[in-house]
């Protein structure tokens, strides 16, 4: 499937790459604030109102989001999936409903009321947890499009949409290994380049975000195997406090940069880099604007197109296209993940650090380089 380039930004610098990428909640319509302190984060809200250039009440196509838990207004996963939604409401005739879940357990429920009530042309299920509910939903309502980002679920009305997360977390990770062993500043962080050392902190472990923690351990081993990884995961996506304490025990530890994977609980790593005179790597968006607050220590984000796989799996429904039991991969040939750097402070990184990762975008892209899927494939 071609990826509709109007959907992309580029961003500026030696590798050349695709910026700008962003999960979460009962049913009500988006209320198109994409700010990171916006949104409906309380999992609770009911607001509606129309989307779509010139739409009028009837609009010809009906779309139900099912957001991931943690809310609108993570300036992350849940936020670029609305971007993807709101520029079909721009481009088309289509009106979006959106519901937040708080708890995992309201996936089953949420996604089965939008699909009773008959009135959406697709649901879109964003997240990898939601795919236990989906995959029973699905068969009992086979006459319901639905999408899900994330995660694969083969029935015949679903589309599924995955991306190549380890080849972007390769490009940070070899950045963040560069950068750890040599002395650098800029911003409010700085490095110290006698203990080489770099983080990662996950959300939820499993296979989804094993993907961003091989190819980012990977990617710092491609500069040399010497470089120490730390390793935490917090259990969820939602916990800043959480994401907080593991980074803070990481740069107390003599880590330089920390890599996040964890949703809204990264806003606690970033928290920890500022209080720590440390780095960190946002996810999903470029968090450097996202979460502007801590755009001086956030050196570059792993952005992950969320907004194309739902811009265009609505697409498909508006050009009668649909491909149900079809699975999209968006890796770095595609652009649907990118290594962009930090709007603050991403021009102060060397230049030479910057061609070495530009030159590795191409040779993943080229098949030159393998990025592993899977912690257990390194071979550290």
């Amino acid at each position: 499937m071609n990826v509709d380039r109007r959907t992309l930004l580029k961003a500026t610098g030696a590798a050349g790459i695709a910026g700008l990428a962003g999960c979460t909640g009962g049913p009500t319509e988006d209320d198109g604030n994409n700010e990171s302190s916006g949104g409906n984060d309380s999992g609770s809200g009911n607001e509606s109102n129309d989307g779509g250039a010139g739409a009028s009440g009837s609009a010809d196509v009906s779309v139900g989001m099912v957001y991931a838990t943690g809310g609108l207004g993570d300036g992350s996963f849940n936020d670029q999936a609305q971007t993807g939604v709101q520029q079909a409401a721009d481009e088309y005739s289509v009106t979006h409903d959106n519901v937040q879940p708080s708890e995992v357990t309201e996936f089953q429920t949420y996604q089965q009321q939008f699909a009773q009530s008959g009135e959406h042309d697709l649901i879109c299920c964003i997240g990898f947890l939601q795919a236990e509910a989906l995959a029973e939903n699905a068969p009992d309502y086979p006459d319901q499009n639905f999408m899900i980002v994330d995660s694969v679920v083969e029935e015949p009305n679903v589309e599924s949409y995955v991306f190549g997360e380890e080849e972007g977390s390769f490009l940070v990770g070899q950045m963040a290994g560069l950068l750890t062993q040599q002395e650098f500043s800029a911003g409010g962080g700085e490095t110290t380049p006698d203990q080489s050392s770099v983080g990662f902190v996950g959300g939820v472990e499993g296979d989804l975000i094993g993907k961003f923690e091989a190819g980012y351990r990977a990617g710092v081993a491609e500069v040399s195997q010497d470089i120490d990884v730390q390793v935490s995961y917090v259990g969820n996506f939602n916990d800043t406090q959480a994401g907080n304490e593991a980074a803070t025990a990481m740069y107390n530890d003599g880590v330089d940069i920390v890599y996040h994977a964890a949703g809204n609980a990264g806003t606690g790593v970033f928290q920890a880099a500022q209080d720590a005179g440390k780095f960190a790597i946002g996810v999903d968006q470029d968090q450097s604007l996202t979460k502007s607050g801590y755009a001086d220590v956030i050196l570059a984000s792993m952005v992950k197109r969320v907004d194309t796989a739902v811009y265009t799996s609505i697409e498909s429904v508006v050009n009668a296209e649909f491909e149900g039991g079809s699975v999209t991969t968006l890796g770095l040939e595609q652009e649907g993940v990118a290594a962009v750097y930090g709007d603050s402070i991403g021009g102060e990184i060397p230049q030479d650090v910057k061609s070495t990762v530009g030159e590795t975008r191409q040779a993943i892209i080229d098949g030159d380089i393998s990025v592993p899927a899977d912690p257990s494939e390194l071979n550290l």
